[in-house]
């Protein structure tokens, strides 16, 4: 995994294909403004971020939330965490310092099945190009029953979880369904101008009653 920089913008790729860019960053919001949008007005909500990235879904959601949420980023790679602490501090990275945020250096789906019952207000999910294109190895166990199951204890009742995929993906959509989420399923541009929709948000919500 590698940074680059070129004119204006930040670039960060895996084994030389083009993981995310500051240049398309549209969706990442899009993820965390459907995660918040139920529960935005609810005083001390926490929430919890799965991928840094470039901090795009970490900015819109400090951007939404009140004084006091606690809003808990787990990162997998300390790379990460780092490039955007010495390197991207001027895109998102003083981001980090913000009083409300926590950054986990591990892997989500721990902090998932280790939270509480009914510990988040709101998840959001950003840790590989979709539920078919993984980029670590050990995510697929977020996109299956067993990490659906986690993901409904650590919710709420009345919350749900955001699924970022670079692509639509009928078979997931059915996986969700099956699990007990309401789920809908959202196109959006990878950058405002783009004239079509390319990535899509998984929006998946947890039952209102006890399960």
């Amino acid at each position: 995994m590698t940074l680059h920089s070129h004119d204006t913008h930040f670039y960060i790729r895996v084994d030389r294909q083009p993981l995310m860019g500051t240049n398309a960053n549209e969706s990442e919001k899009v993820l965390a403004e459907l995660a918040c949008a139920r529960v935005v007005e609810q005083p001390g909500m926490r929430v919890l971020i799965g991928g840094l990235g470039l901090g795009f879904t970490l900015r819109r959601v400090l951007e939404m939330v009140g004084p006091d949420a606690i809003v808990e980023v787990a990162e997998l790679l300390p790379e990460i965490v780092a490039w955007n602490r010495e390197h991207l501090r001027e895109v998102n990275g003083a981001l980090l310092d913000d009083p409300r945020v926590k950054v986990i250096v591990g892997d989500v789906y721990q902090v998932i099945t280790d939270a509480p019952k009914g510990h988040y207000d709101a998840i959001m999910l950003d840790v590989d190009n979709g539920p078919i294109a993984m980029v670590q190895d050990g995510n697929e166990r977020l996109y299956q029953a067993q990490g659906f199951v986690a993901i409904i204890q650590a919710l709420k009742p009345g919350t749900r979880v955001t699924f970022w995929s670079a692509s639509s993906d009928r078979r997931f959509e059915k996986k969700l369904l099956k699990a007990g989420f309401a789920v809908e399923v959202v196109p959006c541009k990878a950058y405002p101008q783009a004239k079509r929709c390319t990535h899509t948000i998984f929006v998946a919500d947890r039952a209102g009653g006890e399960k």
